[in-house]
């Protein structure tokens, strides 16, 4: 039986994913206008989301849905805490904190792993199937804008143990479609998706004060003028 989850995901978020692009700290990422200083604090608050995200699945990971959605390969804790090591030194972990988006979105996910925890696969798609989507067209621009070294402050884009990533993308859909779940959970699932491109778009628009104070209001707003339909959402789609 197929809950054809994955088109509904693809098709129920496509809004949400689309508005999220157009915040305009993500617009001037796309256009390769990145700050380091905003940057680093958003590799923080991902290496705090996704600390909670990977471990809760890990506490279901007997669970009958969540199970089915646990790749560990897809994991990016260890690859965020070397990221945050360049950008922060030996010591990051004395640097870094949460900033009030992140932290209503870590507090979240670990809400729905006590309630609900079958809502921890609509986190999981939001989050990894852009990274795997967006992945490398976002640390090819990251590197150009902040003028790094290949290797360095990009490991969060490198899925080392995903040499297909087309491949991979196909059974993570199919591992979506075979979930043992009703309409109404696959409704419960998308709309949480929804909800979970809300706080990350919170997260982004949080720092875009910092980049405003770095490259201007005038380019700012030159940059952020036109709604666009994102390049990544392209990527997704595949």
């Amino acid at each position: 039986m197929s809950s054809n989850l994955a088109t509904k995901l693809r098709v129920g978020t496509k809004k949400a994913h689309t508005m999220a692009e157009n915040v305009g700290f993500v617009k001037c990422f796309l256009k390769g206008v990145v700050e380091k200083n905003s940057y680093r604090k958003l590799v923080a608050n991902f290496y705090f989301v996704y600390s909670a995200m990977e471990e809760e699945m890990e506490k279901h990971r007997q669970h009958p849905i969540v199970a089915k959605i646990n790749f560990p390969q897809l994991n990016r804790k260890h690859s965020l805490e070397q990221d945050l090591s360049y950008y922060f030194g030996a010591n990051w972990r004395e640097h870094i904190k949460l900033s009030p988006a992140g932290e209503a979105y870590v507090q979240r996910i670990r809400e729905i792993s006590q309630t609900e925890p079958e809502l921890l696969v609509a986190h999981s798609y939001t989050r990894y199937l852009g990274d795997l989507s967006g992945g490398q067209i976002l640390k090819g621009i990251a590197q150009t804008a902040m003028n790094l070294s290949d290797g360095e402050g990009t490991a969060f884009y490198e899925f080392a143990d995903i040499p297909d990533e087309k491949g991979f993308k196909a059974k993570y859909r199919q591992a979506l479609d075979e979930l043992p779940i009703d309409d109404a959970a696959a409704d419960r699932i998308v709309d949480e998706a929804n909800d979970a491109f809300g706080m990350n778009m919170k997260m982004f628009q949080e720092l875009e004060g910092n980049l405003i104070k770095a490259i201007g209001l005038m380019l700012y707003n030159t940059l952020t003028r036109r709604r666009t339909r994102g390049s990544t959402e392209l990527a997704t789609a595949e």
